[in-house]
């Protein structure tokens, strides 16, 4: 094969992308480095997934017009440090071929080495041993052979060969891999698509994977790579990603200087952007402050953050012990569900305790689209379902999927946390949709609301005199207070909600604070008001370092 055309290679990516998801739960065991949290297989299968199906949809003879729809699916779709760097990888491999119609053995192995020189600058400190090593040995290898050789199909099997060497390499690049006695993860990853790669283009089944080699490479003492490092010992516990719709109207976007200001802020970082977009990838231990760099330049169009240390103490503690017992999972159906909208860890895992059937991740700057929802629902399998959107701005998306439902539907109009809570809890599983939805709907509207959020401009709302970086207080909705001091703002939204009737206030605090001053808040509330019972709830989101509800 001496020419390479978009519809072969839009093949080579769903082949490439369909070995990587046969394979994901394999890489996600592999994964130690940076933080053992056990997802480099989900994050890089969910991120190329969406890149073959953009591949897909626009695919065209033209290879550099289908090469620029993979990049685009990959940017978009990207999820964690791998998956990032996965985008890189194919972002600068498609801007090598951007103009081609058809591509020779010498320009498909310059595309792989752009795409390693696109991805190294993206990284902000490159580290070998990882994705970035066998990427980059596997293209220098391929531009050699193709000096050569016309073949693309030998190229491509040359990427693949050394892509295995260098693979089996990182150990000895990377303490912590010998350590543990495995591979790098990611570049394992990225090795089952180039495998997939070079099946397309040869016409050959999809390689299996060998368990032996499985075995050989996690021994029976180190089963549980995560077990290597102790969950109080991860530094940075929020893998935080965000991704940014550049504005004109908001302060000029410089990747390098946007870089450097993360930097301090945590590891793992990766900026990559394109004149519409920005994506970060970053572990920190203030991903709030994360988020109010990236407003600087822009709206927030989505936000994702983990709590690693969870993630890792959940594969340590809850892995079986042998390596050959399969615990299956069975999705549970239910005949009557409560389908909410929440943001952060803690408060998911609250309103499932009281209730919810099933948490949709998202909320203020990333709202879950009616699409988004349908899924939901249509997932748990339900013949009747309750919608709580939680927040003003999802409500019309709630609305919008009720009508696309083929079952009994309603959406309970929530507006915040602290009123989805109190609906649920208003919940009858014998009551009609109809009288579920009023009765729930009468339940949240006796319960007041209150957060603490950020300030991302200087500005001026309902008289207060607001402060770029200052914490303000929001109680039923409208600013109260804007301070730089974070107690001082969240106790003038209890001061400011709670009355004679109050009996009970629950403090959920996010990741840019802690224990302790909800603690401190909570003190505050018996001095105060000592017919007041606080309540402390861990909710692990971002943009709100307090949400209040008030009963």
């Amino acid at each position: 094969m001496k020419s390479l055309d978009g519809i072969k290679f839009a093949e080579m990516v769903q082949m490439g992308a369909h070995h990587l998801s046969q394979n994901a739960n394999f890489v996600d065991s592999l994964n130690v480095f940076p933080v053992p949290d056990g997802d480099t297989g989900t994050n890089m299968n969910l991120s190329m997934t969406s890149g073959a199906k953009e591949t897909d949809t626009n695919a065209q003879a033209h290879i550099g017009k289908t090469a620029q729809s993979l990049s685009k699916g990959l940017l978009m779709g990207a999820r964690g440090n791998s998956g990032v760097i996965l985008s890189q990888l194919f972002r600068g491999f498609g801007k090598h071929i951007e103009k081609e119609s058809t591509v020779d053995a010498h320009k498909f192995a310059g595309a792989f080495q752009a795409g390693v020189d696109t991805a190294y600058k993206a990284v902000m400190k490159p580290v070998e041993g990882t994705i970035l090593t066998v990427a980059r040995e596997a293209a220098a290898k391929a531009v050699e052979v193709a000096k050569d050789e016309a073949n693309i199909i030998k190229v491509m099997e040359a990427v693949v060969e050394e892509g295995k060497k260098s693979l089996d390499r990182t150990p000895d690049l990377l303490p912590v891999l010998k350590e543990v006695g495995v591979v790098d993860s990611g570049g394992q990853g990225l090795l089952f698509i180039y495998e997939g790669f070079l099946a397309s283009l040869k016409g050959e089944a999809l390689p299996e994977r060998n368990d032996a080699s499985i075995d050989d490479l996690i021994s029976a003492e180190h089963h549980r790579v995560q077990d290597f490092m102790n969950t109080e010992d991860i530094v940075y516990g929020y893998c935080t990603e965000i991704m940014v719709r550049l504005e004109k109207d908001k302060e000029p976007f410089d990747e390098l200087k946007f870089r450097q200001e993360l930097d301090p802020m945590g590891d793992s970082l990766l900026v990559v952007s394109d004149d519409e977009i920005a994506k970060v990838h970053i572990h920190s231990e203030t991903p709030g402050a994360v988020l109010s760099a990236g407003q600087k330049y822009g709206s927030l169009i989505k936000i994702k953050v983990d709590n690693m240390r969870e993630q890792h103490s959940s594969i340590v503690n809850n892995q079986p012990n042998n390596e050959n017992t399969k615990v299956p999972t069975k999705k549970e159906k239910h005949p009557y569900a409560v389908v909410t909208i929440a943001m952060g860890e803690g408060i998911s895992n609250l309103l499932r305790s009281i209730g919810a059937s099933y948490v949709i991740e998202g909320g203020q700057t990333m709202n879950p689209s009616t699409e988004d929802i349908v899924k939901a629902v249509k997932e748990i399998e339900a013949e009747r379902v309750i919608i709580l959107p939680n927040n003003k701005n999802i409500i019309m998306a709630a609305e919008q999927a009720v009508e696309l439902l083929d079952i009994e539907a309603a959406v309970v109009p929530t507006k915040t946390i602290p009123q989805g809570m109190a609906a649920i809890l208003a919940f009858n599983p014998e009551a009609s949709v109809e009288d579920n939805k009023a009765g729930m709907s009468k339940a949240f509207e006796s319960v007041k609301a209150g957060q603490v959020t950020y300030a991302v401009r200087d500005t001026s709302i309902d008289g207060v005199e607001i402060r770029k970086d200052d914490y303000m207080s929001l109680a039923e909705g409208k600013i109260v207070l804007s301070t730089p001091n974070l107690m001082d703002a969240a106790k003038k939204v209890i001061t400011d909600l709670v009355d004679e009737d109050s009996e009970i206030i629950t403090i959920i605090y996010g990741t840019d604070t802690n224990e302790v001053e909800a603690n401190e808040l909570a003190s505050f509330i018996e001095e105060q008001y000592p017919g007041v019972e606080a309540e402390i709830v861990d909710g692990k989101q971002a943009l709100y370092p307090f949400i209040f509800s008030i009963e």
